[in-house]
């Protein structure tokens, strides 16, 4: 009988294991899933990159890049937006660069391409990081960005929504100043 008794015990303790095990397995699907969604809604709004031609896999936070882009800077922005959302623990890149597709002709315009590239990231970043919160109305906000100076304009509901959403904008990577133009619609 007591070998009966510790025998169930046993049972009871490897499938509790093993159930503990399939939850937590299940969870960080659930988290890689959510990340995997995040990076591809980043990509897609981007216009500076093709997300057709980009794919994601995500394994335990980290994000693999596989496919084909246009040059060394889609290849480098398409890696820093995946690496500045929320959960991302890294971001291997795979990426293929297929042609470069700028031509360089002096410093003065290589500056510029890469100083567009970074304001169309912050642009994109903020706007992500807006739809994804559910405290401030991203729809409704547009994000301009211009040499590093985010311009917001649109409508919030509140004082709160709008000093949540100037925060959320100062707080991007590469982000020198934020002009605030939103307008607080009257209760």
């Amino acid at each position: 009988m007591k070998t009966f008794n510790k025998s169930i015990i046993a049972a009871l303790v490897l499938g509790t294991t093993a159930m503990s095990a399939q939850a937590s397995s299940w969870e960080n699907e659930s988290k890689d899933a959510w990340i995997d969604g995040k990076a591809e809604t980043v990509l897609l709004m981007n216009t500076n990159l093709n997300n057709f031609d980009i794919n994601t896999d995500v394994k335990n936070g980290k994000v693999v890049l596989t496919g084909k882009v246009e040059s060394e800077l889609d290849k480098e922005l398409a890696e820093e937006l995946v690496l500045s959302l929320d959960g991302v623990l890294g971001v291997n890149n795979e990426l293929t660069v297929v042609k470069n597709a700028e031509i360089k002709h002096n410093d003065n315009d290589n500056d510029s391409v890469e100083s567009d590239l970074t304001d169309a990231k912050i642009s994109t970043v903020i706007t992500t990081r807006y739809l994804f919160n559910s405290e401030v109305g991203g729809t409704d906000i547009d994000v301009d960005t211009d040499k590093g100076v985010v311009t917001l304009n649109g409508t919030v509901d509140s004082d709160a929504e709008k000093q949540l959403a100037v925060k959320i904008a100062k707080n991007a990577e590469d982000v020198r100043d934020v002009v605030d133009n939103l307008t607080i619609i009257a209760e």
